[in-house]
């Protein structure tokens, strides 16, 4: 399994992308950075989209991708969210005022984009890879996600403050090689992350504590920008690596 790293903070500048990650080219998780990280053939091999939850730093290039795929696809790119994040993207954002509605463009039967949905704590296909998705602690329905192609396994937090049900899914994961965690805000602004269902260094360190690592490395993911700076110095004394732009991955 490959992943490559798109985009790794939690909001954008000119050094800064929102999240979004490639596995093996073909499978997004959320959609942050797929039109700003990924050149045109490269968007139009990606069939499919896990989007973890409905807020706008996740699912932003989705409309923007679609409109520049159209036309070049013999089948229509799968966006995978579950129930609650699917209404919202039909209701906001696919409702012909915001954006046209892919869905149904060109054709009903053969639309650009195709909304599947899951059930926040339920286990499907998406391709070749089986996901466990997993809900976790944030203001509107969000969920991480633990990814296997049979021979390897990847997890994904999602946006989430401090939670049990992720770690105890990732206790009874076999062969999970990697997992990927948000950490958006630094210690002085705890209560800012408590509200908004986020983590600090503080919290991730807490957290750590329920997980039975087995060797797999812990990547962190969704900074916020503003604050880069002072989130790795506050993170360097913990046993994990912070993500940066580009980097890839063979698990």
């Amino acid at each position: 399994m490959k992943l490559r790293v798109l985009g790794c903070h939690g909001g954008e500048l000119p050094t800064c992308k929102s999240t979004c990650f490639l596995v093996d080219d073909v499978l997004a998780l959320d959609a942050g950075a797929l039109t700003g990280s990924l050149t045109l053939e490269e968007l139009c091999r990606v069939d499919h989209i896990l989007v973890g939850h409905s807020h706008f730093d996740h699912v932003k290039d989705l409309p923007l991708m679609a409109d520049l795929v159209i036309g070049r696809r013999d089948k229509p790119v799968t966006i995978h969210a579950s129930r609650e994040c699917a209404r919202a993207l039909r209701d906001n954002m696919f409702n012909n005022a915001l954006w046209p509605d892919f869905t149904r463009i060109p054709t009903r039967a053969r639309p650009v984009l195709q909304i599947k949905t899951f059930r926040a704590g339920g286990t499907f296909q998406v391709g070749p890879y089986t996901v466990r998705s997993v809900p976790v602690s944030h203001p509107v329905e969000s969920c991480g996600f633990i990814i296997s192609d049979g021979k390897s396994t990847l997890a994904m937090s999602g946006d989430t403050g401090p939670t049990d049900k992720l770690w105890k899914a990732l206790n009874e994961t076999k062969n999970l090689k990697a997992l990927l965690v948000e950490t958006s805000f630094p210690n002085k602004l705890q209560s800012l992350a408590d509200i908004s269902g986020h983590l600090t260094p503080h919290t991730l360190e807490q957290e750590l504590k329920k997980f039975e690592r087995n060797g797999a490395s812990v990547l962190l993911y969704h900074l916020k920008p503003a604050f880069v700076a002072q989130l790795k110095k506050e993170l360097a004394p913990l046993p994990v690596d912070v993500l940066e732009l580009g980097d890839t991955f063979e698990l």
